[in-house]
């Protein structure tokens, strides 16, 4: 059983050895790791050699390409019967690939298997945690970490939520660990990995046509923030820069055809929206699944109305295009109510106001859970955690010791 780790990276070569480290140090040996280079300043083929392994095998772009042709460039090159996508600033966790080839085995080649993950944040990266944190990504739809089999009607309900810009679980690519079968089945549909969001679109392509996924909730992967990646500028409110470094503005084809549907605003929504009408573009005949547009407007001006009223991060022009767009039933439901809302919430203290939005946030359904901060100690590094944290235990290995 041969495991392909996809390793899309572009000039941030002190992260990439972190990763590369991570699956090194696994205790399974059967394995290669396919690094895509999109385009790097740095010497990204350099640390490949200096790594001394013919396993890592290292190709380049031509030129800098979106996101999502460089995980697609990644894929075409790896020969593995699982594929594995990790970013590289990420890590596998102790274990990941005996216990997955374990699981394999015991199961009888599934489809897909959708793992657990840590949520690593680099010391000063974000200003509230400056001295970074590991948390778990749970959710109470999975609350067991035994195997079980995701039942197909349970999948598709998922895919449901995610085409109302709902999500009921984490659609990060790290999670999944995918059959070549499987990916193969799927060809005459175009690439694995389309739309601005690749794994948005992947993850819940698995979830809507794996006949045999299986779940598995222990943490084996990190996902890691670092100062340089796209976690970075999701958090920290910057959605232009975290676009420019994915480099996954929405194509003009897709752009010119929904013209009367996307809002300005929120840059996340979009590339979601344009995610989701992939999916249907390829699979609604046959399953039926639809986007639900209204529900994507709904979420761009209530992102319009907060920034423009409460937080005063919208211009005055930049709100009125948005207003400008509106449709008369818009108008009449959520302008005035949204507008008397987010001026009021400016009275609120900054605690009180943090904990509705909090709660908000998840009654609307756009985040999944995430645990508790659980950090036993402070991580320099994700290879910190990765050397000090016993998936398994869920706590830091030297104390279990």
């Amino acid at each position: 059983m041969k495991f392909s780790i996809l390793l899309p990276t572009r000039n941030r070569v002190r992260y990439l050895e972190f990763a590369i480290q991570t699956v090194l140090r696994q205790d399974y040996r059967d394995w290669e790791i396919i690094v895509s280079d999109n385009d790097s300043e740095e010497d990204v083929a350099g640390l490949c050699r200096s790594v001394g392994d013919e396993r890592v095998k290292y190709f380049r772009t031509r030129e800098f390409v979106p996101v999502t042709d460089n995980w697609n460039n990644a894929l075409s090159r790896s020969t593995g019967d699982y594929v594995i996508m990790l970013g590289d600033d990420d890590a596998l966790m102790r274990g990941h690939l005996s216990t997955m080839a374990r699981l394999i085995a015991q199961f009888e080649a599934p489809d897909l298997i959708y793992t657990g993950a840590y949520i690593y944040a680099y010391p000063g990266v974000l200003p509230e945690h400056p001295d970074g944190y590991l948390r778990r990504n749970s959710n109470p739809l999975f609350p067991s970490e035994e195997p079980f089999w995701l039942p197909p009607v349970q999948g598709r309900a998922l895919v449901d939520e995610a085409m109302q810009l709902r999500m009921p679980v984490t659609f990060n690519m790290q999670h999944s660990v995918i059959s070549r079968r499987f990916i193969d089945s799927l060809a005459a549909r175009g690439p694995f990995f389309q739309s601005p969001y690749p794994d948005f679109y992947a993850t819940n392509v698995a979830l809507l046509m794996a006949k045999r996924l299986l779940v598995f909730q222990r943490p084996m992967v990190t996902i890691g923030i670092t100062p340089r990646s796209y976690g970075f500028f999701h958090f920290n409110k910057d959605e232009k820069s975290g676009m420019e470094f994915l480099k996954n503005a929405p194509d003009a084809a897709s752009a010119a055809r929904l013209a009367h549907i996307i809002l300005p605003g929120n840059r996340n929504n979009t590339s979601w929206l344009l995610a989701m009408v992939a999916l249907e573009a390829n699979f609604g005949r046959e399953t039926g699944v639809r986007v639900d547009y209204r529900r994507y407007r709904l979420l761009q001006l209530v992102h319009a109305y907060k920034n423009y009223y409460l937080d005063r991060r919208l211009s005055a022009s930049e709100f009125g295009e948005v207003t400008r767009l509106m449709r008369l039933t818009e108008r009449v439901l959520y302008g005035v109510p949204m507008r008397t809302l987010f001026s009021l919430l400016r009275l609120v203290p900054a605690r009180v106001k943090e904990g509705i939005f909090t709660r908000l946030r998840f009654a609307i359904g756009q985040y999944a859970g995430l645990g508790e901060i659980e950090q036993q100690r402070s991580f320099r590094t994700v290879l910190d955690v990765f050397e000090a944290v016993d998936p398994a235990a869920g706590v830091d290995a030297e104390r279990a010791a």
